[in-house]
Order: C-alpha cells, then sequence, then structure tokens
C-alpha cells in the first residue's frame, strides 16, 4: 500500500512539474545567454536590446563582445534579430560590451552603450541606425563620455523635447543630450546626482563606503507627470528599488524596493527595464535561469504589474510563468520567422547573407512553441524553408503540447547541404481557434520560416 501511494505521489509530482514547464515563458530567450534588458516600444512593436553573455567564460567575469535585439508584438513570442553591434564597431574600444539602451529619434535609432578604451578606462559611445534592429555604426567615431565608472547609461527623451542620459556606478551622472543626439550640453556640463538615504535609499555606510542603495543599471521613464528611476540596489547580490522625482534632474526620493534578490536561479547582478505596451506595465530583468545559468551567463525576464493607484510600484515576485497573457495572437497565414519563438529547447541561431536569421543546431527531440496562434477556421497545409544535408528529418506540427494532438509531419527532404535552401510543405488536419503550435524536431536540419494555408 506504501509503494503504491509513493508512486501516486511521484505520477502526480512529475504531472505537475510537466505542466509547470509547459507554461513556462521565463526566461524569455532560451538559445543565448542575455542580460541587461533595454525594451523600447515603436510603431506597435517592443524592441528588446540585450547583452550577450557568451557561453564559455574568460577568467570567471563578464565575457560579453556584442549586442543582441529580439521583437514581440504579443509579449509571449520574440523573434531574434541576431547580433546588431559588436565593441569592434567602436574603433577606439577593447572590450566589454555592457548595458545600453536605445531611442528613436528624427527618423534614427541611437544606442547608448558602455565598452573599455584601448589603453584602459570605461567610456560610453553612441551608435546610430536607420532601423531599430539595425545594423548599428558608431555614430561619431569617439567617446561620448569618458571616465571612471561610466557604465549603464539609460536614456530618456521629456515632452518637451529634452533628452537626458543618465548612468553610473558607484555614482549616478547625468547630461542633457542636444538635439542631434550625439553630443551635450557643455554649458551644462556632467551633473553628479546626491546620493543618500533619503534620494536613493539606506545602505549601511560599512558597505563598499557607498552613501547610498544605488548601485548601477538605471533605468529612467516618466509616467502620469512623475518621473522614475529604477535601479539595481544594496550591493552583491542586488535587489531593485527605485526613487521618483517631480523633474527630469530631481530632487529625487527615495521610493522602495520593487524585488528581492532572487534567490532561486538568481545571478549576483539584477538590471531593471521597463514598458508600458497596450495598456499593461511589464518589468524586465535577469537571472540565471537556464539549465547552465550563472552569474557569468544570465537570462532575460518579464513580469507583468499594475502600479498602486498612489503611482508607486509594488513589490514584484518573480516567477517561471512570466508572461501568460498574450497581447495579441499570431497569424500563421503570414510568413512567421522560425526564430520567432515562444520556448524552445535545444537549439541555437545564426544568420547568414542569404537568409538573415535561421534556426539551426537542431538535433532530436528539440522543439519551437509558438504561442497563441489563432488558426480561425482551420488550416490545411504547412509550409517552411529548410535545409538538410542528410535524408530523413522531420517536423512534427503539434498543438498545445509537445506531445499534443499531431496536425501533420513534414518530411524533410535531403536539399543537399545545410545553406541549400528550399520551400517544403505537407498536408495538416484542421484545428480551428487558437492554440500554441509546437514543432518537434527528429533528425538535423536548418529552419528559417514558416507559414499555413487554408
Amino acid at each position: 500500500m506504501q509503494k503504491t501511494k509513493t508512486k501516486l505521489i511521484l505520477v502526480i509530482s512529475l504531472s505537475v512539474m510537466i505542466r509547470v514547464l509547459g507554461y513556462a515563458q521565463n526566461p524569455i530567450i532560451q538559445t543565448y545567454h542575455t542580460a541587461d534588458p533595454a525594451p523600447m516600444v515603436h510603431d506597435g512593436t517592443v524592441y528588446l536590446y540585450t547583452t550577450h553573455d557568451e557561453d564559455s567564460t574568460v577568467n570567471n567575469f563578464f565575457t560579453m563582445n556584442d549586442w543582441r535585439c529580439y521583437s514581440s508584438t504579443d509579449m509571449v513570442n520574440w523573434t531574434d534579430h541576431g547580433a546588431i553591434l559588436h565593441y569592434k564597431d567602436f574603433s577606439w574600444s577593447r572590450g566589454d560590451a555592457w548595458a545600453g539602451q536605445c531611442v528613436y529619434r528624427n527618423g534614427k535609432y541611437y544606442f547608448y552603450v558602455p565598452v573599455n578604451q584601448k589603453g584602459g578606462g570605461n567610456a560610453i559611445g553612441v551608435a546610430v541606425s536607420d532601423s531599430p534592429t539595425g545594423p548599428f555604426k558608431d555614430a561619431i567615431g569617439e567617446p561620448l563620455l569618458i571616465g571612471y565608472g561610466y557604465i549603464d547609461p539609460t536614456v530618456f527623451i521629456d515632452d518637451d523635447g529634452q533628452a537626458y542620459l543618465y548612468w553610473g556606478n558607484p555614482n549616478l551622472w547625468y547630461v542633457k543630450l542636444n538635439e542631434d543626439m550625439v553630443s551635450y550640453d557643455k554649458e551644462v556640463g556632467i551633473v553628479q546626482e546626491p546620493l543618500n538615504d533619503e534620494t536613493f535609499g539606506y545602505r549601511s555606510k560599512k558597505i563598499q563606503n557607498r552613501t547610498a542603495a544605488y548601485e548601477e543599471g538605471p533605468w529612467f521613464f516618466k509616467r502620469n507627470s512623475k518621473y522614475y528611476m529604477l535601479y539595481p540596489a544594496g550591493g552583491v547580490p542586488e535587489h531593485l528599488a527605485y526613487s521618483t522625482s517631480n523633474g527630469p534632474t530631481g530632487p529625487w526620493v527615495y521610493g522602495d524596493t520593487i524585488m528581492h534578490v532572487i534567490q532561486n536561479k538568481g545571478a549576483f547582478t539584477n538590471h531593471p527595464g521597463y514598458i508600458d505596451f497596450k495598456g499593461k506595465s511589464y518589468l524586465f530583468y535577469h537571472n540565471a535561469g537556464l539549465p547552465d545559468g550563472t552569474g557569468f551567463r544570465r537570462s532575460v525576464c518579464i513580469e507583468p504589474f499594475e502600479f498602486n493607484a498612489d503611482g508607486s510600484i509594488p513589490l514584484i515576485t518573480p516567477t517561471k510563468e512570466g508572461v501568460t497573457e498574450s497581447a495579441s495572437n499570431l497569424n500563421p497565414y503570414e510568413r512567421v520567422e522560425a526564430e520567432t519563438i515562444g520556448w524552445s529547447e535545444g537549439l541555437k541561431t545564426l544568420s547568414s547573407d542569404e537568409v538573415g536569421v535561421y534556426v539551426t543546431k537542431i538535433d532530436n527531440g528539440d522543439y519551437i512553441k509558438v504561442r497563441s496562434v489563432d488558426f480561425k477556421e482551420g488550416a490545411t497545409k504547412f509550409e517552411a524553408s529548410v535545409a538538410a544535408a542528410t535524408p530523413g528529418a522531420k517536423i512534427e506540427i503539434r498543438i498545445d503540447a509537445k506531445d499534443g494532438e499531431l496536425l501533420g509531419t513534414l518530411d524533410v527532404k535531403n536539399t543537399g547541404g545545410k545553406q541549400n535552401w528550399e520551400t517544403q510543405s505537407c498536408s495538416i488536419k484542421k484545428a480551428k481557434g487558437v492554440h500554441d503550435v509546437y514543432f518537434v524536431f527528429k533528425g538535423s536540419i536548418n529552419f528559417d520560416w514558416w507559414k499555413m494555408k487554408k
């Protein structure tokens, strides 16, 4: 009898675990280690700029060489646009592609990023592009700002058109950017914010001889005439906190903690980002939530939340579920990039000149989950752009679970090479309404895009 009870408990526990994993959304990117999220809403799309922790860490320290971009129109599926900027794109940089932020103005996208200079020392550069997904290039051929602790810039354009750039560890500085966005008001100059208990929170003065809880990674935004500064706080390991002001340059008043130190699969750092998208508020942050995650291999996460009635920010709990409600449904009757992913296992993405970003490193049992796909009255055909060097690979098209109802199977024909792309198709059973779609892979292929047909 006891053995039967134990077996039943194990079965129930496994079932619960499978359901939890099935609905996991955090971390939102599984193909790379991403950190320091910088979301930007533009023309109905969220563009997410991240740093990139390399899989192999050098000298047990942050190993970060480029910045990546992802986009979403529904907050649950994220399209990978690849690496959009490398520290080597700044001729004066020697490395360390750390936390930055992008902003749109006058038809251009300006990306402010910290790097280390050749010869040593911190600096902030500015890159520019005609597209939110790059490529970006050095806008001025030299650093915009140079100084010790000049890292983690956050940029904001106020309602009157004045742009501000805040940054720094262990101090917090700002400049008023000129309208060209690549220079700043030299008359005002570089201003250092006073950090104390009242402005940026209490920290024991015995810890690193700092004067406030503020640590680094500021995120500046405005909501309902109030200005907010989010930031990692308290030293290592970091929690997230915020301060507010009635003006863009202070005086600042400390608010409270908004996320405690993450105990389970947390990293010793954290980094906030915030957007309002389609009437809902979202906090972006990072943890070490992937199976091989560490403090130097981090991953971006998102939590939806609501401001309190007085404009204060509640305490936000990190979850595995993350964003459970899609902001819109995905249309499968238009071409969907294979790198548009709600969740995945065992995959990577790469780029080529011919097709751009595609899904690769596919092995038996790997899968892609695409959330909230609206079949409407049902599709009868599936087609995909694939490349295969050998015959026998398959893509199973399933709904609602990795082992859910099988709509059809694409038997991938040998295309003659992993970069020889062909559009191949198969018939599928009709599925009506909104479902999560799972592409379960058998064999090794490269996968560029897919589409359903009625």
